[in-house]
């Protein structure tokens, strides 16, 4: 198997009578589709590229919601030899002169020449496609093919591509992810799944996933679409709207179908723990969960005990609670937690962690922070922790990540002076994330483009964060930590935002003062910024991390000083 056509296609030979998906949407019953189906349906999408006067290996953009559309314009993309590419939809959630921005940046720097959208859509994506531009169709859903054979003998795909090709592309969220288009090729992407599947003892034959995930961000595309459809296992997909309104609808799916496995970002485990009522877990049984990845960067340990404690009268064991480090870059996974195991924790003193950038021991009488490993690397990966001159770090001490694999990506797509500044030493790819090593596990300390440098120290705003989260009235995700340049200190300093439910000025008020208080006691940041606001004033990310480069324009804005 050399393609990801050729799995579809002894899928489909095997065991066409098999559920690849069950298609769970809020208001109608759940649709089942087989790998016959799956065949069928994408064979429609493959024909209509073909009409349309598509190429084997041009790029064709997908912007659709959770549904049969999506996944047949997809995988038909695949077997006609197209690079599909998924883009968020446009929702209420997301301004559309942004969108806008968005759709037209990628355009202009991916080139594709095919987009695929709804009837209803059309006009917002032709104002955003400029009159001169590589897109040579705007294929609705209503023109697709009314049927189509599975002809496996024609499906370009399968006759045309080979191991090297570019198979897919992924960008992540938000504008600078748009402007990096991950390649990956057929060969990265079978690495990847050939070696995760063994680290997590994937069973076809037992196994079924259970997602709400974004299928335009690696964790929802890769584990929770790519790896279920072509190893042959069963997944419960729901979308991420339905989610986010109802999110006990994910506990519900794992009882009914028994599901082994999923994946969710850190700020999910909060989330659950907050908003899922009693009411809504009548009959919920979760003894069936046997892996929950938590990919975030970093992933918290109080995360996880929030959504353990809350949970584990409904069956849910600790140790189904894992860790991964995973990005587009690598396909996906780069370590994982060993199985049947808990994560490894970490205490340290915390100034030593934040202002020194090492991990050391507690001190008695001084505050101290757990940190949560992210697992150990792939058996196909290996990584270092390095310094700024690129020198190796021993454990310990936090440097940036670099990692090499069997499965990095071919390149950024259209973009060779970002893939030629990613490599160093001969391909080994550095990750833009700070992090360090104990014993062969990884813990993520944060991205390199988010650190805060105070007087000359560096701040991680995640830990800042963490800390805002001690204080009463404000919850875990719901508040963001930046740095604005101060000219006349000639530093940078800290603004935190906040969250709260209260109305009143006066106890919003008296929750800055209690914030400031407890960042300027706790870390060697003297706290001056405290902005307490009220629900959704912080910005998210189309995949729900917080934007914090959106957020500091926001309040520079909103502030005055800009």
């Amino acid at each position: 198997m050399s393609t990801l056509t050729d799995l579809i296609q002894h899928n489909y030979q095997t065991q066409p009578d098999k559920t690849a998906f069950i298609i769970q949407q809020a208001g109608q019953d759940d649709l089942t589709i087989t790998y016959a189906d799956l065949v069928c349906g994408s064979a429609r999408y493959a024909r209509s590229y073909a009409r349309e006067g598509l190429q084997p290996g041009e790029v064709v953009i997908l912007i659709l919601q959770h549904g049969e559309d999506l996944i047949y314009s997809y995988w038909g993309a695949i077997l006609y030899g197209a690079i599909p590419a998924i883009m968020p939809f446009l929702t209420e959630k997301l301004a559309p002169e942004r969108y806008h921005a968005d759709l037209t940046m990628l355009v202009g720097i991916t080139k594709p020449v095919a987009i695929v959208t709804y009837p209803e859509f059309e006009q917002d994506i032709r104002g955003a496609i400029p009159s001169e531009s590589s897109v040579r169709t705007l294929m609705l859903t209503s023109q697709a093919e009314a049927a189509a054979d599975p002809d496996f003998g024609w499906f370009p795909g399968l006759q045309q591509r080979t191991a090297e090709d570019i198979a897919i592309l992924q960008h992540s969220s938000g504008t600078t992810g748009l402007q990096k288009g991950v390649a990956l090729s057929h060969r990265a992407v079978l690495n990847q799944l050939d070696t995760y599947t063994k680290t997590l003892r994937l069973n076809p034959a037992e196994d079924v996933i259970v997602s709400w995930l974004p299928l335009y961000h690696d964790m929802g595309l890769i584990a929770c679409f790519l790896m279920p459809v072509l190893m042959g296992v069963p997944l419960v997909l729901m979308s991420p709207f339905d989610w986010v309104r109802a999110p006990f609808r994910m506990f519900q799916s794992v009882t009914r179908y028994k599901g082994t496995l999923s994946w969710l970002p850190n700020f999910a485990y909060n989330f659950c723990a907050q908003k899922v009522r009693e009411r809504d877990l009548e009959g919920v049984d979760l003894s069936t969960w046997r892996v929950i990845t938590n990919c975030s960067e970093p992933v918290k340990w109080e995360s996880h005990q929030a959504f353990y404690e809350r949970f584990k009268k409904y069956g849910l064991r600790e140790t189904v609670l894992q860790c991964s480090y995973a990005m587009a870059e690598n396909v996906f996974a780069v370590t994982q937690t060993p199985a049947d195991t808990l994560p490894v924790t970490d205490q340290l003193d915390r100034e030593a962690y934040m202002s020194e950038r090492v991990a050391r021991a507690p001190v008695a009488d001084r505050p101290s922070l757990t940190m949560l490993s992210s697992g150990r690397a792939l058996p196909n990966t290996r990584i270092r922790i390095l310094d700024e001159k690129g020198a190796d770090l021993p454990d310990k001490t936090i440097g940036e990540i670099a990692l090499q694999s069997d499965c990095m990506l071919t390149g950024y797509y259209n973009r060779p002076d970002a893939t030629e500044k990613a490599f160093i030493d001969g391909g080994w790819y550095l990750t833009g994330d700070y992090g360090y090593t104990v014993n062969g596990e990884i813990f993520v300390a944060g991205r390199k483009k988010d650190m805060i440098i105070v007087g000359g120290k560096n701040v991680y705003p995640q830990d800042l964060e963490t800390l805002a989260y001690e204080v009463p009235g404000i919850h875990a995700g719901r508040a963001v930590a930046f740095g604005i340049y101060d000219e006349k200190a000639g530093t940078e300093e800290v603004v935190i935002i906040a969250e709260v439910d209260v109305d009143g000025e006066d106890e919003r008020q008296k929750i800055a003062d209690a914030l400031r208080q407890h960042i300027t006691k706790n870390s060697a940041v003297a706290l001056r910024h405290a902005y307490i606001v009220g629900r959704q004033w912080i910005l998210k990310t189309s995949s729900g991390k917080t934007a914090r480069s959106a957020n500091r324009d926001k309040f520079l804005q909103e502030s005055g000083l800009v």
